[in-house]
């Protein structure tokens, strides 16, 4: 099988989506802002190499306790911030595309279906508590997950706004791509 891996936050999308997301919420539910203080406490911790990065997010998505319906309020905010997908991407053929993100699934799941992307692999977070199962999907954790979902599959094409972080998923392809805002870079 012939396959396309997107990283989705600053690669596809003009930001980060988690980010917006959070910030969307707050701004509906105010009532939010009540755990921000141990988010920040947690984002203390991980810069400091004290908790790790899945533990960290697993706090900064505990918020979702405090949510009604979620899946209501992913709709919404897609409605909103679709206009941030990418001009490039929106120009593409989606056929062969896996999005593979350290982002939530539940997130990514309306966009990715209103894309119609082959796949998305993502965080997997629970909704309804914040609590993340499974390690965060970023890094070699994307490969990990990739290989449990697929057995054969050549990467024909890569792109990451980051090679740092997503030097593993641009290494499976026989062309990586690097992508700057609107400017996408050939590296392999």
């Amino acid at each position: 099988m012939k396959i396309n891996l997107f990283d989705f936050d600053g690669t596809i999308y003009d930001g980060d989506s988690t980010f917006d997301f959070i910030m969307y919420e707050i701004k509906r539910h105010p009532i939010i802002l009540i755990t921000l203080f141990e988010d920040l406490l947690f984002a203390l911790l991980y810069l400091l190499h004290i908790v790790d990065k899945t533990r960290m997010k697993t706090h900064f998505y505990k918020f979702l306790r405090l949510i009604k319906n979620v899946d209501e309020e992913v709709i919404s905010f897609w409605r909103i911030h679709d206009k941030k997908i990418k001009e490039f991407y929106l120009k593409r053929d989606h056929d062969k595309d896996i999005i593979i993100s350290a982002s939530p699934e539940f997130l990514l799941k309306p966009i990715a279906n209103k894309l119609k992307v082959k796949d998305l692999i993502g965080s997997q977070v629970d909704k309804y508590t914040g609590k993340n199962i499974g390690l965060n999907c970023h890094d070699v954790e994307k490969v990990r997950r990739l290989d449990e979902k697929y057995e054969d599959y050549i990467v024909l094409e890569s792109y990451s706004d980051s090679i740092k972080s997503d030097k593993p998923i641009l290494d499976l392809a026989k062309k990586a791509y690097l992508v700057k805002k609107n400017k996408i870079t050939l590296i392999k």
